[in-house]
């Protein structure tokens, strides 16, 4: 494993020569390099955090990987020798600075599979490197953080994936059957409209409730192995205890959202596009939970996100609701991919099949065109998850501007979509 010497923030983000060891290494774009790779060159990647999730993003397909960056260097080691012993790439850096992996030239795509409230920082900073991004799920940890990846993403001519596929491949959760389908039935107009999709235990869909925060954490030591300065970045410090971090930080406000911040864009990015509802944001949210820890996520009993049109998401997290998976005025759609209304195999069939979508990354890389779950559409389904985190950790119901992206008349709820980051980071 390479060693290197620390960049400075400032310097990195200036686009600024950096020096390692006497070798002078310069992002591609100061280089005059194109800031597209030639049809026929090799796609090269990074992978930022490799603990968990990030540990799957080793060979996805499609490019070359040069190097692994953690914090932790436990995770860390653990990656490099995982990649050197299976073949991957027998000579792969490794780094515990991601800055020090955007400084590399020969670096195309950055995958970042970070806990959540990193997600935003280092996708823009990739941007900004001149580097295509494949990064996790969620997209953001608030929406003011998606709304400047999108900006980022787009004023560098970026391409962006986020890391869920249910859209466009695979059977979606619970459902009994692949999205496009479902999309068509909708697009038919066989249900009516307005429409409410349910997404609850009923239809397959479980909220992860074990990811709830402790709300006794006592002061532990760090780890010698683990940087939790450089793994807190953005989030407000607070004392160590092996809870927050890897596994279990999914249940503290400052890092995510619990089960519905981990999984909730699995389940509603598709319903989203089910809906037609990619280029706009529910308008009224409604919720029933218990009064939340200013700390640890708890869970809740139901939010209801209403559409100006009218059309509803309904998030149970009681197990009881047995509604069907969609409802329409005409009819509705079960679980098993099974229809109430009459004669609705034949009108299916006359309807034409969903728009093409590019679902191949290392195309996108290679021709440009947006990915079928990019920063745009993918920041409007991460929007769907931080207007029920706001209404839960809030307690009461919400009215929200989906053009101007801001709450109406609630300044409360205003304060938690760009929520302060400890310094030396921001947006």
């Amino acid at each position: 494993m390479k060693v290197k010497q620390s960049i400075s923030r400032r310097d990195f983000m200036k686009g600024a020569a950096v020096t390692f060891a006497g070798t002078m290494i310069l992002p591609r774009r100061v280089l005059g390099a194109p800031n597209t790779p030639s049809p026929n060159e090799e796609l090269t990647k990074a992978v930022i955090g490799v603990g968990g999730m990030g540990t799957g993003h080793l060979n996805y397909p499609g490019s070359r990987l040069l190097a692994v960056c953690d914090v932790d260097r436990n995770h860390l080691n653990r990656a490099v020798k995982r990649v050197k012993d299976s073949g991957l790439n027998p000579t792969v850096d490794g780094y515990s600075d991601f800055r020090e992996v955007l400084a590399r030239p020969d670096i195309d795509i950055v995958h970042v599979p970070t806990p959540p409230h990193w997600h935003a920082l280092i996708s823009i900073a990739a941007a900004e490197a001149g580097k295509d991004i494949w990064c996790e799920k969620p997209m953001s940890r608030t929406i003011a953080e998606g709304q400047a990846v999108v900006e980022a993403v787009q004023r560098n001519e970026r391409i962006f994936r986020l890391n869920t596929w249910f859209r466009f491949k695979d059977n979606f959760y619970g459902s009994g059957s692949k999205v496009a389908p479902i999309k068509k039935i909708v697009d038919s107009g066989i249900l009516g409209w307005p429409l409410k999709m349910t997404v609850g235990a009923n239809t397959g869909f479980n909220w992860k409730f074990q990811w709830s925060g402790q709300t006794n954490l006592k002061p532990q030591p760090i780890p010698e192995a683990l940087d939790y300065d450089m793994w807190l970045g953005p989030a407000p410090y607070k004392p160590y205890n092996a809870h927050r971090v890897h596994g279990t930080f999914r249940g503290y406000w400052d890092y995510d959202g619990g089960g519905l911040g981990d999984m909730g864009q699995h389940y509603l990015d598709p319903a989203q596009y089910i809906l037609g509802k990619d280029d706009t944001s529910p308008v009224e949210i409604e919720v029933d939970a218990p009064q939340q820890h200013p700390d640890a996520v708890s869970s809740w009993r139901r939010v209801v996100l209403r559409y100006a049109d009218g059309c509803e998401l309904i998030l149970d997290g009681t197990g009881k609701d047995t509604a069907p998976y969609i409802q329409g005025p005409e009819g509705n759609l079960h679980k098993g991919f099974k229809c109430d209304v009459k004669g609705w195999e034949e009108k299916l069939a006359q309807q034409p099949e969903p728009k093409p979508q590019v679902t191949d990354f290392a195309e996108a890389v290679r021709t440009r065109n947006k990915f079928a779950l990019n920063e745009a559409n993918g920041h409007r389904s991460c929007t769907i998850i931080n207007l029920a985190k706001i209404a839960i950790r809030l307690g009461r119901n919400l009215k929200f501007d989906p053009v101007k992206q801001r709450f109406i008349d609630d300044e409360g709820a205003n304060r938690l979509i760009h929520q302060p980051m400890r310094g030396p980071w921001h947006i």
